[in-house]
């Protein structure tokens, strides 16, 4: 079995598994450590003090140098002024281990940003190991994703986190408010590949989400964790909401062109294995059991 293991940047290390295909390893370690001056939260003249962080952003990377920088900067500028609404916020990138300079520029980044927090994987373990690690090194109880090329807009978080606490109010069970992309910036072939695969996967799994593959998501960290963990997971996480018992939402949010570096999937890589977990995540569904259950003494 290949094993990925993932590390803090700034710190002592982390023993940290990540999974590959279809196999899960408990974590060993998960100390809490972030990057700032002398490792200690404010202690970089000018910072202001913080409470505990109640949303965490995920962000998974792998070679995207150039678009590190103005997405760390455009979480900053979306949560910062909803802090007093929403709750502190952190965020958590996840180096996928990069080729190019993506780790450097995200510990120089770190150093003047006490609520940056870099995890770096020793090997490359794709795009749903990277969240995990992310997840679980997150400290707020609310997780918003976003992918790391830019094309999603952390300005809609404050909006995907108002639906989720509405949503979780009125109702037990977990929720998941998912990102629509309903004007997609990308070439005619991905939005007509994206389109077909949508409609299958909505067909078989009853996942009632329109795009499924939108990177910004909003969640409950401890509900993402119950999940069954398998490689390509973030693909199905609707379904595999539904499944637990839990209700989704899609909302409308801005897609924008990738502007910088290279993307990392195409119409072929994503085709076979998406059929694969298809048909995995069909079989987790015939096996599913949410208990109904209420208390009648004690």
């Amino acid at each position: 079995m290949s094993v990925c293991c993932a590390w803090r940047v700034c710190g002592s290390s982390c023993a940290t598994r990540c999974p590959r295909r279809h196999r899960y390893e408990p974590e060993a370690s998960l100390k809490r450590t972030r990057c700032a001056a002398e490792g200690r939260h404010g202690t970089i003249p000018g910072l202001p003090e913080a409470g505990p962080a109640v949303i965490s952003v995920v962000v998974p990377v792998h070679n995207e140098s150039p678009n590190v920088p103005p997405l760390v900067a455009e979480i900053e500028a979306a949560l910062a002024p909803c802090v007093d609404e929403l709750g502190a916020y952190e965020a958590v990138f996840v180096d996928d281990r990069s080729s190019d300079d993506t780790l450097a520029v995200l510990q120089d980044l770190a150093r003047t940003r006490p609520w940056l927090t870099v995890m770096a994987h020793r090997n490359n373990c794709g795009q749903s190991a990277a969240l995990l690690t992310g997840v679980r090194a997150a400290k707020g109880p609310l997780i918003a994703t976003l992918d790391g090329d830019g094309q999603n807009a952390p300005a809609d978080i404050p909006a995907l986190a108002r639906r989720w606490r509405e949503l979780q109010g009125s109702g037990t069970g977990p929720v998941l408010i998912a990102g629509w992309r309903n004007k997609r910036q990308d070439t005619a072939l991905r939005k007509l590949s994206s389109r077909i695969a949508n409609g299958v996967r909505s067909s078989l799994l009853g996942d009632a989400t329109p795009d499924t593959g939108c990177g910004l998501k909003v969640f409950a960290r401890d509900d993402f964790l119950a999940l069954p963990w398998f490689d390509h997971v973030h693909r199905f996480m609707p379904a595999l909401f539904r499944r637990a018992g839990g209700r989704t939402e899609s909302v409308p949010v801005t897609h924008r062109h990738r502007t910088m570096g290279k993307s990392h999937y195409g119409v072929h890589n994503r085709l076979w294995v998406g059929l694969v977990d298809l048909c995995g995540v069909m079989w987790l569904q015939r096996r599913a059991k949410v208990p109904v259950a209420e208390r009648v003494s004690g």
